[in-house]
C-alpha cells in the first residue's frame, strides 16, 4: 500500500487528474443508465449544458463503430485486429463515459443562489451566493479549449463553440482548470441549455 502511495504521488498532477477523470466517468456510466445525477439535492435547480456537444459525440461514436467493423475485415492478422478491437472498444466507452458524465453532472442552483459550475468530471466550481454581484444571459461563441483564460479576469467554459451565461463577481475565486494548473477568476463565462431559467432563479434566491 505504501508503495502504492508514494508511486501515487510521484506521479504528475495531470495524470493523475487525467486517470481520477476517467474513473469518475466510468462511474457516471452507471449513474446514466440508472436516470440518477451526481450531487444533486433537494431544492436545486439542475441545468444542463450538453446539448450543443450530443450530435457530435455520437457522430463520433457511430465513426467509431463503423471503423471498428471495417478494420475487423480488412485486417488479415488476428493478433493485430485484437489489439485494435481493444483500443477501439476502449475509445468507444471512453467518450461514452465522457458523455455521461456531463449528463449526470450539470450545473446547479442552489436554494440561497450559490452556483455550481460543471463540465462532467473534469471541471467543477462552487461559487458562493455573497460571491455573485450579477448574473446574466449573455451569448458568445468563443474559441480554444474547454477553459478559456482572456488575461482580463474573465474565465470561459465552453461547450460546442458557446457560453451563453455571464457571472460577474464581488471577488475573484480561485479555479482548478481540468489538468490542475490554478489560476483566478472574477468573471466566469459558461454555456447552459437553459441560460434563462438559471439566470431567473439565481436572480430570485439573491438579495435585491
Amino acid at each position: 500500500m505504501r508503495t502504492l502511495t508514494a508511486l501515487w504521488l510521484r506521479t504528475p498532477v495531470w495524470l493523475r487528474r487525467l486517470l481520477v477523470h476517467e474513473l469518475r466517468a466510468t462511474r457516471s456510466l452507471f449513474l446514466w443508465v440508472a436516470h440518477r445525477r451526481h450531487g444533486v439535492r433537494e431544492g436545486d435547480l439542475a441545468v444542463p449544458y450538453t446539448s450543443p456537444q450530443t450530435a457530435m459525440t455520437y457522430g463520433f461514436l457511430f465513426v467509431s463503430v463503423v471503423e471498428t467493423v471495417a478494420l475487423a475485415h480488412l485486417i488479415p492478422w488476428p493478433a493485430v485486429h485484437r489489439v485494435l478491437l481493444v483500443l477501439d472498444v476502449y475509445g468507444v466507452v471512453l467518450v461514452l463515459a465522457m458523455h455521461a458524465a456531463c449528463v449526470t453532472r450539470p450545473h446547479l442552483v442552489r436554494p440561497d443562489g450559490s452556483v455550481r459550475v460543471r463540465y462532467g468530471a473534469l471541471f467543477d466550481l462552487e461559487v458562493p451566493a455573497d460571491a455573485i454581484a450579477s448574473v446574466r444571459v449573455d451569448r458568445r461563441y468563443p474559441e480554444g479549449r474547454l477553459v478559456r483564460e482572456d488575461g482580463e479576469g474573465a474565465l470561459d467554459l465552453i461547450v460546442g463553440s458557446q457560453t451563453t451565461v455571464t457571472l460577474e463577481l464581488t471577488r475573484p475565486l480561485p479555479v482548478v482548470r481540468p489538468l490542475g494548473a490554478r489560476t483566478e477568476a472574477r468573471t466566469l463565462r459558461f454555456h447552459a441549455d437553459d441560460p434563462a431559467a438559471l439566470v431567473a432563479r439565481v436572480r430570485a434566491a439573491l438579495p435585491a
